[in-house]
Order: C-alpha cells, then structure tokens, then sequence
C-alpha cells in the first residue's frame, strides 16, 4: 500500500470518523424516501400525483447535478482544497445546503399554507432544489474518498461496509424516533396519519437534524484527506479530462452502472412504497409506518455484519446472488399475502427480508463501482456520479409514473407496483452481476493513466485476481 495512503484497515478511529460522515446525508434520505410521499400526500393533502411531481423534480435535480458534481470534485484545485482536502471541501459546502435548505420541505408552507396546491410546489420545489444539491455534494465527496483511503478491494469492501452500518443505525434513529413521536402523541391504533400531524414531522425534522449535522462535525475534524495518488504522480489537467473521456469509452462502466440501477431502484422503491403499502392496501394504524420499515433495517444491520465479517472467499456475485434470492422472497410474499395473520405477524418478517437483501445488493454494487475504480482516484468522483445518475433519474422516473395512477388506483395497487417493479429490478440486477466477466479488469481508471506505471498496473491486478475476489 502506498505510503501517502491512510492504512485505513489499522485505524479503526478513521474507519468510524469516516463512517458517521454521512449520517446527515442518510437520516434526511430515510426521510425523504420513506416519508415524503406520506406528508405530502396525507399531511399537506397534494394529491399522490402532485407528490409524486416534487419527488421527480428531486430526483431529476439530484441526477443532473451528481456527475457535475462528481467532475469538478475532481478538478478542484486551489489553496483551501490544498489544505483542507478536495473532497472534504464538497462535503462541507453540501453539508450547508442540506441543513439550510430541509427543514422546509417537512414544515407547511410559510405564509402560504392556504393557497393553491399548484402554487405552493414552486415554494417546495425550490427549497427541494437548494437540498438535491447539497446531498449529491456530500455523497459523491464521501463516496469518493472509498479508493483514496484504501487501495486494497477487501478493505474497501469492509469501508463501505462500514458506511452502510452507519446508514443502518441513522434509519434506525430515525424510525425509532418516529415510532415514539406517532405513539406516544395519539390513539395511534385507530388513527392513521392526517393534517393534525404536521408538527410532529416538524419536531421529527430539527431533531434527526440536529444529530446529524453534529456527526458531520465530527467527521470533519476525525478525517484528514491525504493528497490523491494521481494528484502526486501527475497534476496535468488536460491529462485528467482525458481520463473522464476514456472512462466513457468503457463497457463495463455501464454494466456496473445498470447493476448500481438496478439495486437502487430496490432499495429506494421499496422505501418509498412500502408506508404506502400499509397505509393504503393493509389499512395500518400510523405507528407502522415506523415499525414495518425499523424491521427492515434491523435487515439491513444484519447484512451490513455479514458484509463486514465475510472472508475474502466471499464472491462479489454469491453475495449479490445471496441477497436478491432473499429480496425477491420478501416481493413474491407481498404479492400473495393479504390476510389477518400476514398483518399482524409476517409482515415485519418480510420486512426484514426486503432490508437484508436490499442491503447486501446494496453493499456489494458499491464495492464493484469501488473496484472499477481501482488504485487511482483521478475521476473517482465522477465515477461515483455516474453511478448515481442512472440511480436518480430512474428512481424517480418510477416513482412518478406509480403515483400518476395511484390517486383513482384500487386499494391492492401498491401491493402490485411494489412486487412488480421492485422484483423486476431486482432479476435485473441479478442478471447484469453474474454476467460481469470473471476475468481481471484491471481498473477502469488505472488503464486510462499513463501516469501509472506498469508496476503499479500489476501490483494492482494481483489485489483484483478477479472480478469475484
């Protein structure tokens, strides 16, 4: 490992301080996702097409602006960069967005509660935008830092491991903190969410916020990002732009890219739709909509311990394959069941296998994006937001067209688009990992670097002796 790189797999301080680094980022996207079509829907009263309308405008500002972001974090060169680190810099600045900008998409409109649904969504829509923003900027630059911190692919595995056990705590927090609020502030077992609980998602709001602008805190002052390995063989710009030219060249960008797809349309679909589900197909008391989605991610911490402690032995597509076998037994079920003792009892065991095989789905598409990234971190960024275009712009794509038809849809509708789609994306994301080759890829970047020698190319062949290790 080079030595201006953190020995990341010693340093169990810097593997935490870099894990809480994006606990803003996933506390308000346990929100966003598993909460926004439920207040808006059922709270401000927007119709499910409206909602669905501000999800997409989201979604669309999120895709467009995470490989923007993604390629200038790349180039970011400058005195505050050189001292403060590139990629802390974009978390910094993202990390503002979001707290400045997500408290008023949960609060009823200022000064405008009373007018026009249509009119209001320019406000919303607004502050949505400040907040899409700001989260690409914090996820790309935390992503991003993955290859910078570690070179060897089993110790990136265990880094981004790490990452998804914080997401799985933060949901926690969240959906536990929500369960207290919804149960303990009303007749929570004959009263479902309506307008009278506007505060509640307010009070939730500043709470969840305020744990996770102190973790971001903590992450700045723990993390010290070292100068990138490309930036001490070769600063040239123009052979960097080269770099993100040749990246598009690359097949197996693209493949990585639909399994990325594919598995955030999973992960992100499913928590979306599942409140939905229950409110609106099984009839659930509101306290569900905080339980039903905590047993899916004690799923989740399940998985982000089994991704932890796998041996190297442990192939990328068995645990791929692992974990859409149990996702897609979580869809079927929900396709089927519908009686009293599903509502009562094996709807959270369904629950927890949606979030265990989302999760280890989850885990393993990054490892295989950190992977394609390999030793340099020339575009890593870029990489990484690439990855999370196609994941945006998909998932709101489908969110929206569900909720185009939800509005006059039968109550079984969301138990429909939930097993279709999130089990169609599912076989497809299954279908793209086991056709990835099982022969060395040599990083996609590490190949387009003339600045690499090659040395380097083989010591870090030997580290990818296959895609499966």
């Amino acid at each position: 490992m080079d030595n201006e790189l953190v020995d990341i797999s010693t340093s169990l301080g810097l593997q935490i301080g870099y894990g809480i680094g994006h606990i803003l980022n996933d506390v308000c996207a346990s929100l966003w996702f598993t909460y926004f079509l439920v207040y808006f829907h059922l709270v401000l009263e927007f119709t499910s097409a409206q909602a669905g309308y501000l999800m997409l405008i989201g979604q669309i500002v999120d895709a467009l602006f995470t490989p923007f972001i993604g390629y200038h974090s790349d180039h970011t060169n400058n005195y505050l960069s050189a001292r403060y680190g590139r990629r802390k810099l974009w978390h910094l600045f993202g990390t503002l967005c979001v707290l400045g900008s997500f408290p008023f998409i949960f609060t009823q409109c200022i000064g405008c509660s009373t007018t026009h649904k249509w009119a209001q969504m320019f406000y919303f829509a607004a502050f949505i935008t400040i907040f899409q923003i700001g989260w690409a900027a914090v996820q790309i630059s935390h992503l991003s830092l993955i290859p910078e911190l570690a070179e060897d692919p089993h110790v990136r595995t265990h880094l981004t491991a790490i990452r998804y056990g914080f997401t799985v705590f933060s949901n926690l927090f969240v959906y536990l903190f929500t369960w207290i609020i919804l149960h303990l502030t009303g007749d929570c077992d004959r009263k479902q969410v309506g307008p009278e609980d506007a505060w509640k998602f307010k009070d939730i709001i500043l709470i969840v916020l305020a744990v996770g602008a102190l973790a971001s805190t903590v992450f700045h002052f723990t993390v010290t990002e070292k100068q990138p390995r490309s930036q001490l063989l070769a600063s040239d710009n123009n052979e960097s732009s080269t770099i993100h030219c040749d990246i598009l060249r690359k097949g197996l960008l693209y493949q990585v890219a639909g399994v990325y797809m594919s598995t955030r349309l999973v992960v992100n679909i499913s928590q979306v739709l599942i409140p939905l589900y229950l409110h609106h197909t099984l009839g659930l008391a509101a306290r569900s909509l905080a339980v039903v989605p905590l047993a899916m991610y004690i799923g989740s911490l399940a998985a982000a311990g089994v991704q932890r402690l796998a041996p190297r032995t442990f192939t990328r597509k068995l645990s791929y394959f692992m974990g859409s076998a149990c996702a897609m037994a979580g869809f079927v079920w929900i396709f089927f069941a519908s009686d009293d003792t599903y509502k009562v009892y094996f709807i959270y065991v369904v629950a927890v296998l949606i979030g265990f095989g989302g999760a280890q789905m989850l885990v393993t598409s990054l490892s295989l994006t950190a992977d394609l990234v390999g030793a340099s971190t020339d575009a890593s960024a870029f990489v990484y937001g690439l990855m999370s275009f196609t994941d945006k712009l998909s998932c709101g794509a489908a969110i929206a067209l569900i909720q185009m038809y939800a509005d006059e849809a039968a109550a079984s509708y969301y138990r429909y688009a939930l097993s279709w789609v999130c089990g169609a994306a599912t076989l497809l994301g299954l279908a793209l990992t086991l056709a990835l080759p099982s022969v060395t890829h040599d990083c996609l970047i590490v190949n387009s670097n003339p600045s690499i020698n090659d040395d380097e190319v083989v010591s870090t062949s030997r580290l990818h002796d296959t895609l499966e290790s």
